[in-house]
């Protein structure tokens, strides 16, 4: 590696270590904003908050990576070509392939990253995060329950208190229950506070009544009323033993994308669009590549202007944008069918192909020539 390279590349990597470091905090950020009211309203621990959120972050990465990349090489490339830096590279008879090897360097460096997050660290940060969600509902449902506010825990009970003392008293509850086998039971009563146990939160209700809407069969509904002095409810709907977690595509792995297990009694859509969502993860490292030789391509092509970066940047940046656009119709295409899944790899390879194609002079392509100098 020549001076030059190392030059570039420590530009390069500098770049792109602070773009993408600071566009996933700022994504970071944005998501962490609906899990702060757990910390400020319901008493979850600053810890697991943090812990929580960061179970996110390879999941921002992987996907703001490849563009990242682009938008590093690209502005790095430009900058460096109004600086006449490339100017003077060039002057000294190195070629654009030449002076584009440090940006596929750290374009091959963000695919192995890519590989790394999309094959291993996402599969088990986002499993990680959906136990903890799992953990949430169903072993710290006291938590989500706000005073003054109807909560769901889960889809078939919903708990209102009217409020809350410091002590943590519940005052005003009101609880219905549509898990019973007999009917959907409402029950009312004046204070109750939330207990922790083994199988989960329970809360101890104290001076109300129990009402549950029977319907014998063959008979006209029914329904039985019961005055208690004190009377509990579970609040977790089961535990994790008695309740199988469902696995969205984004906690498996490639081969479970691409076999699923015949006993999970998947759906034909549903095997699809695993199938497809397989060979998006498999191909999305690759298009840090293919848009860093886009940039590349805009970057080292083309005529020295003094004031023409802003146009290669906006050039750039369209076929970019397009590309983008054009891997989202591709890969909701094929999750779709699976019949168009090769066009999510002609999608990630040959854009590259013919940026790079186009950057080191193929011959019989058209290429613009300088202008003859005027006498």
């Amino acid at each position: 590696m020549t001076r030059i390279d190392r030059y570039i590349l420590r530009q390069l990597a500098g770049g792109l270590l602070a773009v993408t470091a600071g566009l996933a905090a700022l994504v970071w950020l944005t998501q962490s904003l609906r899990f702060i009211e757990l910390v400020l309203d319901r008493g979850l621990s600053f810890l697991v908050f943090l812990e929580l959120t960061s179970l996110m972050l390879p999941g921002f990465v992987a996907v703001i990576l490849p563009i990242t990349t682009f938008v590093v090489v690209l502005f790095i490339y430009v900058r460096m070509n109004s600086d006449r830096e490339l100017v003077v590279m060039r002057a000294t008879g190195l070629s654009p392939a030449r002076l584009a090897r440090p940006g596929i360097m750290i374009a091959l460096v963000a695919v192995g990253v890519g590989y790394f997050l999309n094959l291993w660290l996402v599969p088990l940060s986002h499993g990680a995060f959906r136990l903890w969600q799992f953990e949430i509902r169903n072993q710290m449902a006291a938590i989500l329950l706000q005073e003054g506010v109807f909560s769901s825990v889960g889809s078939d009970l919903t708990v209102y208190a009217r409020a809350r003392d410091r002590d943590g008293t519940l005052r005003g509850i009101l609880v219905h229950d549509t898990r019973e086998s007999g009917g959907p039971v409402t029950i009312i009563a004046e204070s109750g506070r939330i207990t922790s146990t083994p199988q989960g939160p329970r809360v101890v209700l104290l001076n109300g009544t129990r009402q549950q809407l029977e319907r014998p069969p063959g008979q006209p509904p029914r329904l039985n009323v019961l005055s208690f002095a004190e009377n509990s409810v579970d609040l977790a709907r089961a535990t994790r033993q008695e309740e199988v977690r469902s696995r969205d595509s984004r906690e498996r792995s490639i081969p479970e994308l691409l076999d699923p297990d015949p006993e999970e009694g998947l759906r034909p859509r549903e095997i699809a669009r695993f199938y497809g969502e397989a060979h998006q993860r498999m191909t999305a490292p690759l298009t840090a590549l293919t848009y860093a030789l886009v940039g590349l391509a805009v970057a080292l092509t083309g005529q020295f202007r003094r004031h023409g970066g802003g146009l290669r940047l906006a050039t750039g940046i369209g076929i970019t944008v397009g590309l983008l656009a054009l891997g989202l119709t591709t890969g909701n295409l094929a999750t779709r069918d699976n019949d168009f899944v090769w066009l999510i790899w002609l999608h990630a390879i040959a854009p590259g192909v013919v940026a790079f194609w186009w950057m080191v002079g193929a011959p019989g392509l058209p290429r613009p020539r300088p202008r003859p100098a005027s006498a």
